[in-house]
């Protein structure tokens, strides 16, 4: 049978999961609210 708590303890995040996350987060991407935005702003203001 499958000790969970003893799983839980033995878990370790893949670094390639860490690396993607910070190479997300470092990168100032347009989302969709960002698009929305300069639709409705074409003269607007720029973030």
């Amino acid at each position: 049978m499958i000790n969970y708590d003893e799983e839980i303890k033995k878990f370790q995040p893949s670094i390639e999961i860490d690396e993607a996350e910070d190479a997300i987060f470092r990168n100032d991407m347009t989302d969709v609210s960002d698009i929305i935005e300069k639709l409705n702003n074409p003269k607007g203001a720029n973030k």
